[in-house]
């Protein structure tokens, strides 16, 4: 984490992880604004993603760019946000990464965190078959395992890993204290 500026949380993982549950109770507890990335999707991706059709690295290009472009405003400005994004693979968290004025390449040091919402698959296509009788998200079910599939980590990226089967309020309380966040919340320390 750079020191000039609020942090970047990115609350990652496949769709039903938890991320916009997370995300928007983060940013009542902490004061950071929260972003979907999926509000930043083309509308062709979203229609790609309703039929069930995976996205390609060429689709999620012009997506991860956007995103990465919110991120930079956030931190020209030194104010935190959290972000809510599914960043599954290294090259995807590289983009967003390189936000960071300060950010070299693979050295995984940037005012931008990951933190990972580990779910089972069984738990994850439970939480989805809701959400979709709920008619609540344009993403089906059968595109889990596409995403399982692609999900990377390299522990050298030091990404922070949280049990997301656990309630809501626990989740944000252990975002909290994570040790290289002690301060960031209720001051500029970081």
């Amino acid at each position: 984490m750079t020191s000039s500026n609020a942090p970047v949380l990115v609350i990652m993982g496949v769709s039903g992880a938890g991320k916009t549950t997370i995300g928007q109770r983060l940013e009542k507890d902490i004061k950071y604004k929260y972003l979907d990335a999926d509000d930043f999707h083309s509308q062709s991706n979203k229609e790609k993603m309703s039929m069930g059709i995976p996205l390609t690295d060429e689709d999620r290009k012009p997506w991860l760019e956007s995103l990465r472009d919110a991120i930079k405003e956030y931190l020209i400005n030194k104010k935190g946000l959290v972000l809510g994004c599914s960043a599954l693979k290294k090259q995807y968290r590289e983009i967003l990464r390189s936000a960071d004025p300060d950010y070299k390449w693979e050295s995984y040091a940037s005012a931008v965190n990951f933190i990972l919402l580990d779910v089972p698959a069984e738990v994850l296509i439970t939480r989805l078959n809701n959400r979709a009788a709920e008619g609540e998200h344009y993403m089906p079910a059968s595109l889990l395992q596409s995403q399982l599939d692609l999900l990377n980590i390299d522990d050298s990226e030091r990404i922070f890993r949280v049990d997301a089967t656990l309630s809501p309020e626990s989740i944000v309380n252990t975002i909290k204290k994570m040790d290289q966040f002690q301060g960031c919340f209720l001051s500029s320390l970081c």
